[in-house]
């Protein structure tokens, strides 16, 4: 994280979280990851700077703001944009026709689990978007995986604070670490259901 942007969080506190947020939540180009930044704010409430209620308030409504806008776009426009994607729209559409049959697969659970985790929780919103999945849906299910992101991520920002000027160096690859702690949880749970349903089948 430049010290360009940290003065600028620093300096514009709840407004440079939200723009920030909202706008990588809406497929922008950011300077810093929102995890990174989760994480920074978290630190800054650790050390009074900031208020962890407002944080929190400010970075679910942020995030929670802009995959909305990204979902309603895909809703209503996705089959036109997919056949005419702009040059400049940073969005991978074979690796979101990918994305798409995976998260299908698993309806509901498969958003919840696209909204948690790293790299792809945008393309989630995107992807809720082109299967035609109904606001009165997607807009719980973003609430809450808003709420669950961003407190985990700004009260690890909160417990690093006694050691931020040895964690900093290092918290670009805090992302990895959560993807790999989801990748667990996530084959943990289709290992549990497997189980589950052959256990069914022979009862």
């Amino acid at each position: 994280m430049t010290e360009d942007i940290i003065l600028f969080i620093a300096k514009y506190g709840y407004l440079a979280i939200f723009v920030l947020i909202f706008l990588q939540e809406i497929g922008a180009p950011n300077p810093i990851p929102n995890e990174l930044l989760l994480l920074f704010s978290g630190y800054l409430t650790f050390i009074g700077v900031l208020k962890l209620p407002l944080v929190i308030l400010v970075a679910v409504l942020a995030d929670f703001t802009g995959t909305s806008i990204l979902h309603t776009i895909f809703f209503y426009s996705g089959s036109y944009l997919l056949q005419h994607k702009p040059r400049w729209l940073p969005i991978p559409f074979k690796a979101i026709e990918k994305l798409k049959k995976q998260i299908n697969g698993y309806g509901q659970t498969g958003i919840y689990i696209g909204r948690l985790t790293p790299f792809i929780r945008g393309y989630t919103s995107v992807i809720a978007g082109l299967l035609l999945i109904k606001s009165r849906v997607f807009l719980p299910i973003a609430m809450i995986t808003a709420i669950i992101w961003v407190t985990v991520y700004v009260t690890a920002g909160i417990l690093l604070g006694p050691f931020w000027n040895l964690v900093a160096p290092t918290l670009s690859n805090f992302k990895y670490i959560m993807l790999l702690v989801i990748s667990c949880i996530i084959i943990t749970m289709i290992v549990h259901s497997f189980i589950r349903q052959k256990t069914n089948s022979e009862d």
